[in-house]
C-alpha cells in the first residue's frame, strides 16, 4: 500500500522522536540489516533507519532496497537518517485519508 503526500506529512510527525533501529554500518546492505528491518516494522509499523559511511547516492540506494526488500514506504530521507513505514495486519497507526 503506498502512502499518499498527506499520510507521509502524518508519518513524518510520528517519526520525528523516534531513535534509529536499524544500522548500516561499514558492511553495508546485508541480509540481517533486512531481517531487522523486516522483524522492526513488524512490531513498529515505523521506524528509522541511520545509514552509515556512504555518500548521499549509495545512502539512497540503501533506503529503496530496504523498503523494496520489506515492501515498506519511505517516508523521509534527511541526512543518514530514513524512516519506513509498512501497516502491520492489525494497524495501530491510524492515517488519515
Amino acid at each position: 500500500m503506498a502512502v499518499n503526500d498527506k499520510q507521509k506529512r502524518y508519518l513524518r510527525g510520528l517519526a520525528h522522536p523516534l531513535k534509529p533501529v536499524v544500522m548500516i554500518g561499514n558492511k553495508g546492505l546485508t541480509d540481517s540489516v533486512i531481517a531487522e528491518a523486516n522483524n522492526a516494522l513488524e512490531h513498529h509499523e515505523l521506524i528509522k533507519v541511520r545509514v552509515s559511511g556512504a555518500d548521499k547516492k549509495q545512502q539512497n540506494d540503501m533506503l529503496s532496497a530496504i523498503a523494496d526488500e520489506t515492501q515498506s514506504d519511505i517516508v523521509m530521507v534527511i541526512g543518514h537518517i530514513g524512516a519506513l513505514y509498512r501497516a502491520a495486519k492489525e494497524p495501530t497507526i491510524q492515517l488519515p485519508k
